[in-house]
């Protein structure tokens, strides 16, 4: 059981090894994969309200986790079949992120960057 990212990396890598299943994981084919398990996350939800997206019974709870794992899974692999490390590239994008949407203009707001006014992204 692995505990940490590295050691799912390894598990992971150690699955498809065992399998032969690398030579299908092109980016292209992994990040098609991806957006079809992400799919089947949306529609666990899909005629969902609000309040009951948030409240899941345990057998909901169960199907969603295993729709976010299927595309974790597939998130790592792509990460790893193009070398790229998923912490520092979220630490960067987070970083980005905090230039787009500073706290004083974005604090409580869902409005996408391009509305702020007087931004270098606009």
């Amino acid at each position: 059981m692995a505990d940490s990212l590295q050691d799912l990396r390894a598990r992971v890598n150690q699955f498809v090894a065992e399998r032969d299943w690398a030579q299908f994981h092109t980016p292209k084919n992994l990040a098609m994969a991806m957006i079809v398990e992400a799919a089947e996350l949306v529609e666990q939800f899909q005629w969902d309200t609000p309040q009951e997206s948030q409240q899941l019974s345990p057998e909901k709870r169960e199907a969603v986790s295993h729709e976010l794992a299927d595309t974790f899974v597939y998130l790592l692999r792509i990460a790893e079949v193009l070398e790229i490390d998923l912490i520092q590239a979220t630490n960067q994008k987070i970083d980005l992120n905090a230039l787009k949407y500073p706290v004083e203009k974005a604090k409580g707001s869902n409005a996408k960057y391009t509305k702020y006014k007087h931004t270098e992204y606009q």
